[in-house]
């Protein structure tokens, strides 16, 4: 399912996200100090901010990594139209992370 959201310069993708209803894991309430909010950038990467360490070493923890992977609370957005894909968790993992799963 594809969505069309507006953004401010400087938001998040979380930020985004959660400002349109996105179901986009943030276990660390988007500190940096989770891989849940893991994102693959399809389109755009090239105008988000260049990774920091702490970004990587919480990418390794996320499930499906791949070249174009980005932790959505680190990404903030500039003046450009980005393409994100949030991938699917197992379901199992993915019940997890919902709060108040049972």
């Amino acid at each position: 399912m594809g969505v069309t959201c507006e953004a401010l310069v400087g938001e998040s993708f979380l930020d985004v996200a959660l400002a349109h209803n996105i179901d986009l894991q943030h276990n660390c309430g988007g500190v940096c100090a989770c891989s849940t909010c893991h994102v693959k950038v399809k389109q755009g990467m090239e105008q988000l901010p260049e990774m920091e360490d702490d970004e990587a070493d919480q990418l390794d923890e996320a499930e499906g990594l791949a070249l174009d992977s980005r932790l959505g609370c680190q990404c903030k957005v500039e003046d450009a139209d980005y393409i994100v894909e949030i991938p699917q968790l197992n379901p199992a993992i993915a019940k997890l992370f919902h709060e108040g799963a049972h």
